[in-house]
């Protein structure tokens, strides 16, 4: 798991800055200059391989990991030194001490993060067996931690100019969202409202500024409290309503406006909760749509149904009539003929009864349907 998260760290630093990797080689030819040695690298070892980020005296980026010497430097905290690699039981069969280049000497110091990862080294090489002196042992020591120091700033700026960007698309991609929203907010026939919880008007759209200027003669404005635009009677229940709704309910209501005077129409308002990520009601939209035309309409159509049924019922009572007489002769005829024919006479009586309860059926059905929608309607 602990190599998991090295290569992890490694990945991190694998793209560097052009401005950083020129100050790298600045450090890495000072450190060779430093130990008097010909070569002088700065590394980062993934899973498989050794980069070259930095480097004085070779002109590849790049080795097998399995061949690095820094492979054995990431494995201690301390400063690795090889003396004469062809001694070192290590190294003295490493083809690139047993052929070319032919490395006799090393130095390493390793790159450790912030959060204890080793993933690389400061090193330089020469070609002959040497010593270093305290003092270049400390110089290299010193320097890889300036390496690490140049690496995890730039790292950061990365970071923090990523996050920039992301924001400035964010901050895009919000602002083409909100002439999105304006533009459909601002085209609809409907008037919108938003309130904050002291009833101050937060945000409206363009049906809501004509209808309240042509309504009330008062332009809408943002910080003005939304009952200066409702008429005095109705300001006691308007506010009831969006009190309502800031307790978290929806509400609907249907308003008569203004009756018997040239705006006399009818809204559908609906008060809406607005809530934030803690679930908090922080405002409360009132969108309002215009149900004139509707209600018009249904008036008309109780109106008719009303007609119908009185027609219906009208009808009904009109063929009772006749089939009332018509009981009325059969029993006078079964009085008066005691000795005829019983059989078609309760023949003729029986369906007489029949068509009564039928008669009977459609006045009741129309009195119910009645008792109905007119009540609806008072």
């Amino acid at each position: 798991m602990s190599e998991l998260y090295r290569l992890e760290a490694v990945n991190r630093f694998k793209q560097l800055d052009e401005a950083v990797v020129k100050d790298l080689n600045d450090i890495i030819n000072l450190a060779a200059d430093s130990c008097n040695v010909p070569v002088g690298l700065i590394t980062l070892l993934d899973e498989d391989t050794q980069w070259f980020k930095a480097s004085k005296g070779v002109d590849i980026d790049c080795t097998n990991r399995e061949l690095s010497f820094c492979n054995y430097t990431i494995q201690q905290p301390d400063l690795l030194m090889v003396h004469d690699a062809s001694i070192d039981e290590r190294f003295c069969n490493n083809p690139l001490v047993t052929g070319e280049p032919n490395v006799r000497f090393y130095a390493g110091a390793t790159l450790t993060t912030k959060d204890g990862q080793a993933i690389g080294s400061l090193c330089v090489i020469d070609f002959e067996p040497r010593e270093l002196t305290p003092l270049q042992q400390q110089t290299l020591t010193v320097l890889s931690k300036q390496v690490m120091n140049l690496m995890e700033l730039n790292y950061n700026l990365q970071n923090i100019e990523g996050q920039q960007e992301e924001a400035r698309n964010q901050a895009l991609i919000i602002e083409e969202h909100k002439l999105k929203l304006n533009a459909i907010f601002d085209s609809s026939k409907d008037t919108h409202i938003l309130v904050d919880p002291n009833l101050k008007v937060l945000a409206f759209n363009r049906a809501a500024a004509i209808f309240t200027r042509t309504t009330y003669g008062k332009s809408l404005k943002v910080g003005v409290s939304i009952l200066e635009y409702a008429d005095n009677g109705v300001t006691g229940p308007f506010e009831h309503l969006f009190r309502s709704s800031f307790s978290g309910k929806t509400i609907k209501h249907e308003w008569n406006m203004r009756p018997g005077t040239k705006h006399d129409s009818w809204k559908e308002l609906a008060f809406v909760p607005i809530k934030d990520k803690s679930k908090n009601v922080i405002g409360v939209a009132l969108n309002s749509t215009d149900i004139t035309e509707r209600i018009k309409q249904q008036e008309k159509i109780n109106i008719q149904n009303a007609a119908l049924i009185r027609i219906a019922i009208i009808q009904s009572h009109e063929l009772r009539r006749p089939v009332a007489s018509l009981l009325g002769i059969m029993a006078l005829i079964k009085m008066e003929q005691q000795n005829g024919n019983p059989e078609y006479l309760d023949m003729l009586e029986k369906t007489v009864k029949e068509l009564d309860e039928k008669i009977c059926e459609i006045v009741k059905d129309s009195e119910n349907t009645i008792n109905g929608p007119l009540s609806i309607v008072a």
